[in-house]
């Protein structure tokens, strides 16, 4: 019995988390941890692009009231984009393209090289909501990939119009695994299972966010989740989502195969991009 507890604090410890005290009165959230030490799976606008992160996260201001409008998109403004909370299945794959070159009179044709290329990548996680909080990222999610899978279309008079869907970083796992990967969402899926509780929850500022981003402490309860603008969110969920490395010509054009054999090339820089 002491041999599984002294593993579980140690597991506990590399988590951040430290002492019997915090471990009783600690809650389930999807929020806690550094930057430093948070190695969990995020889809991010990348930290350069301002005017990216404006469109998604800048509410913009009531004229009539002064003060900040609430976005759908609020609770994931801290993490500049999704983060998901529980550890994802990860499917990448890598290949190495070559042209079979046949000749006459041979057994074998020559292989001729053409290309290498890091493929999609699969990521399919689960996403827990035990709290309309939760049910309020979990809507926040969704619409985040509904929006970065569109390209800039409509009657919006902006200098964003016209380009296709955004690319994002794609973080995890630490610094050599996945770090600021340019990506573009090719498709995602959402499975709203049956048989399972739904909690509602309302993407507005009653009883959610004030101007400092902080949550009220105001009471959210039947009645209010009744409201005709309610949106319920499943308790678990699957999200999985498929997505494109996507390296412009000048960072190819940077690239060093002797510094990515170092391993210098995993996106340490505040401007540098990770390759894989």
């Amino acid at each position: 019995m002491m041999n599984f507890l002294s593993k579980t604090l140690a597991r506990l410890k590399g988590a951040g988390i430290e002492g019997n005290t915090i471990i009783n009165r600690s809650t389930a959230k999807w929020y806690g941890r550094t930057n430093k030490t948070d190695w969990r799976v995020r889809l991010q606008v990348p930290v350069q692009a301002e005017q990216l992160y404006n469109f998604f996260f800048g509410s913009g201001r009531n004229a009539r009231t002064g003060v900040d409008n609430d976005s759908i998109l609020d609770p994931l403004k801290a993490h500049r984009g999704v983060m998901f909370p529980l550890t994802p299945t990860v499917m990448i794959q890598h290949s190495a393209n070559y042209n079979a070159l046949g000749q006459t009179h041979s057994n074998q044709p020559f292989q001729a090289y053409q290309n290498s290329q890091a493929d999609s990548i699969n990521v399919l996680g689960e996403f827990p909501v035990q709290n309309y909080e939760d049910a309020q990222h979990w809507v926040a999610t969704l619409h985040f990939l509904r929006t970065a899978s569109k390209m800039f279309f409509g009657a919006d008079k902006n200098s964003l119009k016209g380009n296709p869907p955004p690319i994002l970083h794609l973080s995890g796992y630490g610094e050599h695994t996945f770090n600021k990967v340019p990506v573009v969402i090719n498709t995602f899926n959402v499975e709203l299972p049956q048989g399972i509780d739904y909690i509602s929850t309302k993407q507005d500022s009653s009883g959610r966010t004030n101007r400092t981003g902080k949550v009220r402490k105001t009471d959210y309860n039947s009645s209010q989740a009744s409201t005709i603008d309610a949106t319920w969110a499943p308790t678990l969920s699957t999200i999985s989502m498929l997505l494109l490395p996507m390296y412009s010509r000048d960072s190819m054009k940077n690239f060093s195969m002797s510094k990515f054999v170092r391993g210098e090339l995993s996106g340490k820089g505040e401007n540098e991009i990770g390759f894989i």
